[in-house]
């Protein structure tokens, strides 16, 4: 019986035969096979970095792109054909290795490091003995060639597709302290414009080829787009804590003389097409943006903008942080998913506005769709009647006090919209609120289930108080409770204007 034999993603690092590990080099000259990814053109830079390492009566396994740039015609389309490509090579691969052959394939920078190789391993690993040598990635390469600290102490440091949209790739580099954005060519213009739109133009640098003989390195800013192959990376230094601790977090420059208004935000449930134009206007004229962080993502990144992202539970914090702001005279907003007066942050900022230090402060809410409107037009008009809306959220009031209150609304036959239904350390509130209803309405009234309602996860689905089932219920859901006179009928779930 033949032991098969056994297969290596090496990495050959960014392009210098010399910054190649020992390891690598000695895997390389004692291979059976070597296997390399290349263009349509039959180049491989991978095969050029260890061309003098290839042993004399090695077996080549030029394994070739059927696309890298433009279309194609497989019914599957770019991903279909290179699934195709990569099931077709791991087979070509699996033949050797299953005679005994040692099979090493090369792969410039890290093999899963944005790596062709790992395509192959996903294929191969389960059947075959597998090792993975690491190589120095381009980043790695790029950051020496251009003498620049990425990232230092707690910074962050993000590696971005330059493939993303734009203002995605402009919201994430805002959000991070340093970042090397990759697979350039094409995507350059769009690349330039995000690091516009986030106000890191100026410090990014761009390096192509680093490591070879064809490196160069240049400001951004001074960069020919015509003239940028795939094979280039930009990079956004962190600054220097020493630096950045001396300077002024805010641009007093664009400060008015007099406090300024805050703003406060209503978002919308989800898609930005429930997004008011009066929203999107003022988001274009405000330079500091308040929120949880998941809403503060959802604002368009742009030049001059300055994002202010916190957690879930700081909502007077983050309020008395944008109120000093608006105090100096910044235009600010803050922000909140659906309607920022319904369980959003406009209630907060008004609570931290009472201090005498805001007294010059205008607050002015901006109204947004919120989810109880979102759901109930979704599922019909629910909503039609008289109705009360509620949170589950026994954070800011005991249970006994929410109790009390659903059991006065069910009294009262009232459609009831309940946010806030469950969360990850709330599991049992809906089951309970469930028992409280039932005491004053019949099992058969409706209930409808939101979830996600504006994302591509939405579900609606239409149940009653004696079916719900309580485990299916999360924070991503919001619950409709019907009347006594809400109906299901084919063209929807409605609940009378009237009483009979």
């Amino acid at each position: 019986m033949i032991t098969p034999g056994l297969l290596f993603g090496v990495g050959l690092g960014p392009g210098d035969p010399e910054l190649i590990t020992v390891k690598a080099a000695r895997l390389v000259a004692a291979a059976d096979v070597v296997a390399y990814h290349s263009g349509t053109h039959g180049r491989s830079i991978a095969r050029s970095i260890a061309a003098d390492l290839l042993p004399a009566n090695v077996i080549e396994e030029p394994l070739i792109y059927p696309v890298t740039v433009g279309g194609t015609n497989h019914p599957g389309g770019y991903y279909g054909a290179m699934g195709e490509f990569y099931d077709e090579s791991a087979a070509r691969l699996a033949v050797h290795l299953r005679v005994g052959r040692t099979v090493v394939v090369l792969c410039e920078g890290d093999p899963l490091f944005y790596g062709s190789y790992m395509y192959l391993h996903d294929r191969l690993a389960g059947e075959f003995v597998t090792e993975v040598v690491p190589g120095v990635t381009s980043v790695s390469a790029a950051s020496a060639a251009a003498a620049l600290p990425l990232v230092r102490h707690e910074d962050v440091l993000t590696i971005l597709p330059g493939t993303l949209p734009a203002p995605e790739l402009a919201r994430r580099l805002a959000d991070t302290q340093g970042a090397a954005i990759m697979k350039l060519g094409r995507t350059f213009p769009a690349v330039r414009e995000a690091l516009a739109q986030s106000g890191q133009l100026a410090r990014a640098v761009y390096v192509e080829r680093a490591s070879s003989a064809g490196q160069r390195m240049l400001p951004v800013s001074e960069v020919d787009p015509t003239q940028v192959p795939y094979f280039s990376i930009v990079l956004v230094p962190g600054q220097d804590r020493r630096i950045a601790d001396e300077t002024v977090p805010v641009d007093l420059s664009r400060s008015l003389a007099e406090p300024h208004e805050l703003l406060v935000i209503g978002l919308g449930p989800g898609p930005d097409c429930w997004v008011t134009p009066e929203v999107t206007q003022a988001l274009s004229e405000v330079d500091h943006v308040f929120g949880y962080a998941p809403y503060v993502n959802r604002v368009p990144q742009r030049d001059g903008l300055t994002r202010h992202a916190s957690g879930n539970t700081v909502e007077l914090d983050r309020a008395q942080e944008a109120l000093d702001l608006a105090a100096m005279g910044q235009r600010v907003a803050v922000v909140s998913g659906g309607d920022a007066g319904v369980f959003g942050m406009a209630s907060a900022v008004l609570e931290a506005a009472r201090d005498e230090r805001y007294a010059g402060v205008t607050v002015r809410v901006l109204p947004g769709v919120t989810a109880a409107q979102a759901v109930a037009a979704r599922a019909g008009a629910p909503l039609g009647g008289d109705y009360a809306v509620m949170s589950l959220s026994d954070k800011l009031k005991p249970w006994s006090v929410i109790e009390t209150r659903l059991a006065a609304v069910a009294s009262s036959d009232l459609a009831l919209a309940i946010y806030n239904p469950a969360s990850k350390t709330r599991v049992d509130q809906v089951a309970k609120a469930r028992e409280v209803l039932l005491r004053s309405r019949s099992a058969e009234t409706v209930v409808i289930i939101g979830r996600d309602v504006g994302r591509a996860e939405e579900s609606v689905t239409v149940t009653t108080l004696g079916e719900l089932d309580a485990s299916l219920v999360d924070m991503k859901c919001l619950l409709i409770i019907g009347s006594s006179g809400t109906s299901v009928t084919p063209q929807g779930v409605w609940t009378p204007r009237y009483v009979d």
